[in-house]
């Protein structure tokens, strides 16, 4: 066992540190395409609606803090038909153009422009290293690290294990490899979307026999801070065009095909005022669109 992995077992995978950050959080087909990533697993449902798979949250990679990064963006489609799909900059506590124009028709009072802004409203979206245990549609999958992401619902369930709402319970921290838990992801349709709340953490167990075992998954994990890397985020005037472009129904030669993940890399990279818009983006996890949906796994 290296020497890293020793310390992350005596660590504990920062529990403490983890716990805090959760706090700050808290408050807050078969052909590829280019936006189709590798790196990425997604389940899939069977044919009754239903899907069903056991993963588990890996922790941190030697030289990050955090086993997850959350990334705010924006989906939807201009009047003329056009898609803005971006990441919003109000990730790195920049001003976004999309946050100013629905700031601007929420606060004109009137409820059409409240409408409209809610229909633009920001979306939040996690990223975190797992391991595939169970995938039954993709058995090929089992045994593989990929990237996950997922939405605010399973942020929930994450939540739950670490701050416990009842006295009896014991927090866990789901990215520790020794003293984690599977979690068992079990997904229905419920009024055309993804729902999540059947699903839950198995008992604490360790992810692997041995600590080799847990050493070569963890050099197998991806770095997670590229999706918050301000190279990741185009510039504000840059999205602002975009933005007037899609509103005007001005059209452009960019499709959905031309939005990417940020690259394979395990290199560490080197406020605006908040309005009711924002807080009403925080607390609804849904999405408007249904193509979206599928692309962005939102949860409902």
């Amino acid at each position: 066992m290296s020497s890293a992995l020793e310390a992350l077992k005596k660590s504990k995978s920062n529990f403490d540190t983890l716990t805090k950050q959760l706090e700050k959080t808290i408050d807050q087909p078969d052909k590829k395409n280019k936006y189709q990533d590798d790196r990425l697993w997604k389940p899939e449902l069977d044919k009754s609606g239903n899907g069903f798979a056991i993963i588990r949250f890996l922790p941190a990679i030697e030289g990050e803090d955090m086993p997850w990064q959350r990334v705010w963006h924006h989906a939807f489609q201009g009047p003329g038909g056009q898609w803005y799909i971006e990441n919003s900059l109000t990730t790195l506590n920049k001003k976004d153009p999309v946050s100013v124009e629905n700031t601007r028709l929420w606060n004109t009072g009137v409820e059409s422009d409240k409408d409209i802004a809610r229909k633009r409203k920001r979306k939040l979206q996690y990223y975190s290293n797992i391991l595939v245990v169970s995938d039954p549609k993709h058995p090929e999958n089992d045994g593989k690290i990929f990237l996950y992401k997922f939405g605010k619902k399973i942020f929930d369930k994450i939540t739950e294990a670490m701050n416990p709402a009842f006295e009896d319970e014991k927090a866990t921290n789901p990215f520790d490899f020794w003293e984690g838990a599977n979690f068992k992801l079990k997904i229905r349709k419920v009024d055309g979307f993804w729902n999540y709340d059947k699903s839950e953490f198995e008992q604490i167990s360790k992810v692997k026999t041995t600590d080799d075992e847990i050493d070569k998954i963890w050099k197998s994990q991806y770095a997670l801070k590229p999706f918050v890397d301000p190279t990741s985020f185009k510039p504000y005037d840059e999205l602002k065009e975009k933005l007037n472009r899609v509103l005007t129904g001005t059209r452009s030669t960019e499709s959905v095909e031309d939005i990417d993940l940020p690259p394979v890399s395990n290199d560490v990279p080197t406020s605006s005022n908040r309005t009711s818009v924002e807080k009403e983006e925080k607390s609804n996890g849904s999405d408007d669109l249904s193509y979206f949906s599928k692309l962005a796994e939102d949860d409902s």
